[in-house]
């Protein structure tokens, strides 16, 4: 490899991170502000223990635990 033949790496990341945030522009929503903020507020929502399929899950847990005590004292 000659002196001649050097890549720069700088020229390669600015043109990389150029076409990464042409990209990112051309994918996000016309009102990305709104469905950030829709989003941020669905994360903030506050979670019940017993919620959806938390609820439903510790049912079945409990079911296998009883079935289980109930078989090993029978």
């Amino acid at each position: 490899m000659d002196s001649d033949d050097h890549i720069d790496i700088r020229t390669l990341v600015r043109e990389h991170g150029a076409r990464q945030l042409t990209i990112a522009r051309l994918s996000a929503p016309a009102d990305w502000q709104g469905e950030l903020r829709a989003a941020l507020a669905a994360h903030r929502e506050p979670v019940t223990i017993f919620s959806g399929n938390d609820f439903r899950l510790f049912l079945q847990s409990f079911a296998i635990f009883f079935t289980a005590t109930m078989m090993f004292l029978i």
